[in-house]
C-alpha cells in the first residue's frame, strides 16, 4: 500500500464520489480509478460498491477505513514534528470559541502573544456553540476550543480553566435591583433573556426552573452575551449569566447582579481537545497560556 493510495481511497470514503475525491487529490477519474483497482488488487477484496452511480464502502472498506485515518494521522504528525525542527516558531492553530466573554478577554492577549512566540504560525478563530465546536474537533476540522464544560465525549479532554457562579441580572431601576436575593418563581414570572439552545449555560438554566416545576416566561434568545446585556439595560426583560460575564456593567452601574435563591449553579469555561500523546508545540504555547491568563 502507498501512502497516495491510502489518501485516495480516504477521499472516496468521505465524499463518496470518485469525481470529488479526484477534485480534493488533484488527479484525474482515470488516475483515481487505477489507484482503487490496485489497492483492491492487492487487498485481495472490494472496497467499494458501486450502486446506481452511488459510491458505499464495503465491510472490508470501512475496516480500512479505520486504519488509514490512524495511518495517515500518524504520517502527518511525523512530518509535522521533523518540519518543527527545522524551523522554529511555525505551527498551526485552529480554535473554536463559544465563550463570547473569552473572546473579549482573555482571548485576544493569549493569541497575541501566541504570534511572538510562533511568529510563523497560523491561526485561525471559529465561533459557535460548544456542541458545534466539539463536533468539528472530533470531525478533525478544528485543533482546539474554549467550550463550556462538561463535554459528552470518550475521545475529548477538558481542562477546566474558570468556574462562575450564575446570577440574575436587572436594569438598575428594576424591582429586584434592591434586593439581596431573587426566587425562582419571581424570576420565572419576569420577560427573561436567554442564550440560544443547545449551551450547557442554557440547560442548565431550563433544567432549575424545570426541576423547580416552573415555566420561565422566555421573550428572546440570543446568541450574543453582548447583545443580551445590553437587552437587559434597555428594561426589555432580565436574564441569567456568569457573574464575571457582567461585572463590568455592574461596577458602571448600568446592571445589578443579584443571586437567585437555590440556584447552586455554575458557568464553567474549559479548553477542549482530542485525547491524543501527540500535541504540536504551537497547542502546547496555547494551553499554557489558557492557564495562565484565566487563572489571573
Amino acid at each position: 500500500m502507498e501512502l497516495r493510495q491510502l489518501r485516495t481511497f480516504q477521499a472516496i470514503a468521505e465524499t463518496r464520489s470518485f469525481t470529488k475525491a479526484a477534485q480534493r487529490v488533484h488527479l484525474t477519474q482515470a488516475a483515481v480509478s487505477a489507484q482503487i483497482k490496485a489497492l483492491e488488487t492487492e487487498t485481495g477484496t472490494p472496497l467499494f460498491a458501486r450502486i446506481n452511480k452511488k459510491v458505499y464502502l464495503t465491510e472490508a472498506g470501512e475496516v480500512l477505513l479505520r486504519r488509514v485515518e490512524r495511518i495517515l494521522r500518524e504520517h502527518d504528525e511525523a512530518l509535522y514534528d521533523l518540519a518543527e525542527l527545522g524551523q522554529a516558531g511555525r505551527g498551526r492553530l485552529r480554535l473554536g470559541t463559544a465563550s463570547t466573554m473569552a473572546s473579549h478577554h482573555p482571548l485576544p492577549q493569549i493569541l497575541s502573544e501566541i504570534k511572538r512566540e510562533h511568529p510563523l504560525a497560523q491561526v485561525t478563530v471559529l465561533r459557535g456553540t460548544s456542541d458545534e465546536i466539539v463536533a468539528k474537533i472530533l470531525a478533525g476540522d478544528l485543533d482546539l476550543g474554549l467550550v463550556s464544560l462538561p463535554v459528552d465525549s470518550s475521545d475529548i479532554r477538558t481542562d477546566l480553566l474558570l468556574r462562575d457562579q450564575l446570577v440574575a441580572i436587572v436594569p438598575p431601576d428594576h424591582r429586584f435591583a434592591g434586593q439581596r436575593n431573587v426566587s425562582a418563581a419571581h424570576l420565572a414570572a419576569e420577560p427573561l433573556i436567554v442564550g440560544e439552545e443547545g449551551g450547557n449555560t442554557r440547560r442548565k438554566i431550563d433544567l432549575f426552573f424545570e426541576k423547580a416545576g416552573l415555566h420561565p416566561k422566555i421573550i428572546m434568545e440570543l446568541g450574543s452575551m453582548a447583545g443580551l446585556k445590553k437587552m437587559v439595560e434597555h428594561g426589555l426583560g432580565v436574564s441569567i449569566v456568569p457573574q464575571s460575564s457582567a461585572r463590568e456593567e455592574v461596577s458602571s452601574g448600568k446592571l445589578r447582579a443579584v443571586p437567585v435563591r437555590a440556584m447552586n449553579l455554575s458557568f464553567e469555561i474549559g479548553l477542549a481537545g482530542l485525547k491524543s500523546h501527540y500535541i504540536p508545540p504551537v497547542q502546547q504555547t496555547f494551553r499554557r497560556l489558557c492557564r495562565r491568563y484565566f487563572a489571573a
